[in-house]
């Protein structure tokens, strides 16, 4: 493949849709997104798909496009390019999407776990770069994510593997969309931050989260932990706590040389990072203990470069 070959990268998600142009260098050189319509359903969303693959790759010689690598939550079958059931968007079951956008943009298409995606996106253009064995999680709307192990990426059967989310942390804990109860995304995860802060803001009245009443997020968290707010620093002592726990089991079955977080919830990385790493002291047996916790170097892009990275 030329040096100057292209990719594009097309991200599904819970709250958007979102596609790049994507360089052999990792560099992003287009970008769009649009709001996910969930009503809409599959296909709805896969003529959003087409119009931001239009978007991004206009005025680009179609014959300088390598392929269209898609993330998306799963589970998802990669081999046979099957999303086949998305818990947190309906209608989502047994939908052949790559054969689907195959036939309406003529390209090579490759569907990858969306943790997956940009794990790899953080392993040759991010965080990852030069490591053998890493492990990368993505905590938002859920948490994933995605394992390099030897140097490889860890797939599994139907490429099923890292399912990270879905660990159970807390066997008596928050029932997950899965059904399960005490999945790790159920009890850390960003929507799982925002409705033990509306729970808590309402016994508070004196903390900046209480003016935001059932408009409290995640992100507001955050915020008003930076301006010093005492419940929201224990929500995020908290967060860090029950995400800690999840990394050293990480730790323990994968014996990464780093852990690498992105995701929305991340952008509080050097907020929760402290707490995360006392739990590694805590609770890891000691030869995991200095394994290094580090932020996503790709930020928002790194499912998309990902992606693309599948044709380049």
């Amino acid at each position: 493949m030329k040096e100057s070959a292209l990719a594009v990268g097309i991200d599904l998600g819970g709250t958007q849709v979102r596609a790049a142009l994507v360089g052999s260098d990792g560099a992003v050189r287009a970008r769009a997104a649009t709001r996910t319509d969930v009503v809409g359903g599959p296909v709805a969303v896969i003529l959003q798909m087409q119009d931001l693959f239009s978007q991004v790759t206009d005025g680009v010689e179609p014959a300088s496009l390598a392929g269209v690598g898609v993330s998306a939550p799963g589970p998802l079958d990669g081999e046979a390019g099957v999303i086949l059931g998305i818990p947190t968007l309906p209608r989502w079951v047994d939908i052949p999407i790559v054969a689907q956008l195959h036939e309406v943009l003529r390209l090579p298409i490759s569907l990858e776990n969306d943790g997956v995606a940009a794990a790899l996106g953080e392993w040759r253009f991010g965080a990852g770069r030069g490591l053998r064995n890493f492990v990368y999680v993505t905590v938002s709307t859920g948490i994933g994510g995605g394992v390099i192990a030897d140097g490889c990426v860890l797939r599994g059967r139907r490429r099923l593997a890292a399912y990270l989310g879905h660990m159970i942390t807390a066997p008596e804990g928050e029932v997950c969309s899965c059904g399960n109860r005490g999945c790790w995304e159920a009890q850390a995860s960003g929507p799982a931050l925002g409705d033990l802060a509306r729970r808590r803001a309402a016994q508070v009245p004196g903390s900046s989260l209480a003016k935001l009443g059932d408009a409290v997020e995640a992100r507001d968290v955050i915020v008003a932990a930076r301006e010093g707010d005492t419940l929201a620093l224990e929500l995020v002592a908290r967060e860090a706590e029950l995400l800690g726990i999840g990394v050293v089991n990480l730790l323990h079955l994968y014996s990464p040389e780093a852990v690498v977080f992105g995701g929305g919830v991340s952008n509080g990385f050097d907020m929760l990072k402290s707490g995360v790493e006392r739990q590694i002291q805590e609770r890891a047996l000691p030869p995991f203990r200095a394994v290094p916790i580090l932020a996503a170097q790709l930020g928002p892009n790194s499912g998309l470069v990902g992606a693309a990275s599948l044709f380049l």
